[in-house]
């Protein structure tokens, strides 16, 4: 049975891998890979950008073929771009700026083109992968990267949870307890789960999200190139192309073989010299060289099992997941950590792509209901709010845990707690993500404010804040101001607050947006609001300074988020929006 909704076509399940991506459907009931256009069923994740054609758009070239440009352009090729989801990185080419998930959406734009040539079908809808320990702020950029490609994101799952679910396809009723490592470009995600009769039911998750193949091959070029060139800091990029592929092959052969020679002529060094770069590197060389890296791995597949409450010897087996996990010592790793032979009952290359097909199929009712998988899954990171107490020290801010590290998702969990003074008139809760007591150690995601308070004392005041962790592992906080009986006057999006905190959503090009023109006048008066208020503020004045700067701070808030949405093209966001900055505008004059 193919996954084909008349409504709103097929759904895609997507590994949208660091160093790899794959893309895959169900047919016949049967995950199945689909090849890119140059008949490969793995697209290495490069993306080059040439220079804009007649119709002032760049060429866009993905995989293989970008591949190349690596080592001719490397200035307008880029590779491993995942390693920056959700971080102010930027890319830059001919005076364009690019953030990662602007990178991201030309590699799932180009595999939907492929699946597209090979079935036949718009692919509009899709199940895109991410690893297990990406955060909050993460999973939102990740989406926004299919939302740029024209997809419609159903789902995010974690990627070894999508392992386990092509494996439980095939073993619908085996009942064991599996650990599934999965090593791959850029990441290291470790995950406890339980499959019996159809269910993964996942126990606990870790990780490293900065460990995966692409630190291996970096340990394995400063090896080389220390060993053939004497040593020094590569700063030639194409040198360093030239070096990072030929690593790549080299960690590849050891896979198989006992040395390599790595041999690149007319290597230039940083000295400005051109040699002949050669090194035989044998497999423990290589080893040696990596084995810090390696232990790296201990404490993620330690930190799981303990939190998932289940003794290594209980494993019924342990799944490789990941291109690295192919490195011999991994495996050696995990056998004399655990004491148990590692399996690779599944393509560690194919099977996540595979398991998001899984679970597109299962979304769109693609299997019989009573040979269908059931998934639960877990957060990997324990959700706050900051609250404020009177200490022994005076008033400070802690977090107070909402949902735990580990929670089965969908998860909720509610809060209620008080103003800090008598007659205030509004609250401001942050949310933050981690595991620490005081929030400077934590991630910070985004705050909560309810205003217009009644004037009452403090106690009289209770308000709740409401947490939702969903099945996408992703938040959303409400809050009610209980006296009243009546919700916050904001219900929360958690989109708008966490993209401005990441760096994740430009709003520089909203006045070309197809909806702009609805927004410009209002945007345009409230900028020049806040320009006035911010000439007018009296310094000496302390209380009207702090009434101002409450006004503008909210404000500018305000007319960054409706900007993004008009980016988005997200008209009901707008509309509630426009209707804050009215509210505001209308209250000043």
């Amino acid at each position: 049975m193919e996954i084909i909704d008349e409504e709103n076509g097929i759904i895609a399940g997507i590994d949208l891998g660091t160093s790899t991506s794959e893309i895959a459907v169900i047919k016949d009931g049967k995950p199945v890979v689909i090849p890119n256009k140059t008949g490969s069923l793995i697209t290495p994740s490069v993306v080059y950008i040439g220079k804009a054609g007649k119709d002032n758009k760049p060429e866009i070239i993905v995989g293989e073929n970008a591949q190349e440009y690596l080592l001719t352009r490397p200035e307008r090729t880029f590779a491993e771009v995942k390693r920056n989801t959700g971080s102010d990185f930027i890319y830059e080419v001919d005076g364009k700026k690019y953030k990662p998930e602007d990178i991201q959406a030309m590699q799932l734009k180009y595999l939907a083109e492929c699946a597209e040539d090979y079935l036949g079908e718009k692919i509009k809808r899709a199940v895109i992968t991410v690893p297990a320990y990406f955060n909050d702020i993460q999973r939102r950029c990740t989406e926004r990267a299919g939302v740029l490609a024209g997809l419609t994101v159903e789902r995010i799952i974690n990627e070894p949870t999508a392992a386990a679910m092509d494996f439980g396809l095939e073993h619908m009723e085996n009942e064991s307890k599996i650990l599934v490592c999965d090593l791959g470009g850029g990441t290291l995600d470790v995950t406890v789960l339980e499959l019996f009769q159809g269910v993964v039911d996942v126990k606990a998750t870790s990780g490293n999200n900065a460990l995966g193949g692409k630190d291996f091959d970096e340990a394995l070029m400063k090896y080389i190139y220390k060993s053939g060139a004497n040593g020094g800091k590569i700063n030639n990029p194409v040198s360093a192309a030239r070096l990072k592929s030929e690593a790549v092959k080299c960690k590849i052969a050891l896979s198989d073989s006992e040395e390599y020679n790595v041999l690149l002529p007319l290597f230039a060094t940083d000295g400005g010299e051109n040699i002949t770069l050669e090194k035989t590197v044998s497999r423990s060389e290589f080893e040696n060289a990596t084995r810090g890296l390696l232990l790296k791995m201990k404490e993620p597949i330690q930190t799981a099992l303990r939190e998932a409450d289940i003794e290594a010897v209980n494993l019924d087996m342990i799944l490789l997941v990941g291109g690295a996990t192919r490195m011999p010592c991994v495996a050696a790793l995990i056998r004399d950590l655990l004491k148990k032979e590692p399996e690779q009952s599944v393509d560690p290359d194919l099977s996540v792509a595979r398991g998001a097909a899984v679970q597109a199929g299962i979304i769109s009712r693609a299997f019989d209901p009573d040979g269908e998988i059931v998934l639960t899954d877990v957060c990997a990171f324990s959700l706050h709010i900051a609250a404020a107490i009177d200490g022994v020290y005076g008033m400070r801010r802690v977090c107070h845990e909402m949902i735990r590290r580990n929670t089965t998702i969908p998860a909720e969990a509610s809060y209620i707690t008080h103003p800090i003074r008598d007659y205030q008139n509004t609250v401001t809760a942050e949310v933050y993500q981690g595991e620490y007591r005081d929030p400077e150690n934590n991630s910070y995601l985004g705050e909560v404010t309810i205003k217009n308070l009644p004037p009452k004392k403090r106690e009289s005041n209770p308000i709740q804040f409401t947490m939702k962790y969903d099945l996408n592992g992703m938040l959303n906080v409400r809050a009610e101001l209980l006296s009243t009986g009546k919700a916050a006057e904001t219900d929360i999006d958690m989109t708008n607050a966490v993209m401005r905190v990441s760096g994740g959503l430009s709003a520089e090009n909203w006045k070309s947006c197809p909806i702009s023109k609805n927004y410009r006048p209002l945007i345009r008066k409230a900028e020049k609001f806040m320009d006035d208020l911010n000439e007018e503020t009296d310094i000496g004045d302390i209380k009207s300074d702090l009434y101002n700067f409450k006004i503008l701070e909210e404000l500018d808030f305000l007319v960054e988020a409706i900007k993004e949405a008009i980016v988005l093209d997200n008209a009901e966001r707008a509309e509630e929006l426009k209707d804050e900055i009215m509210e505001i505008l209308d209250d000043e004059e």
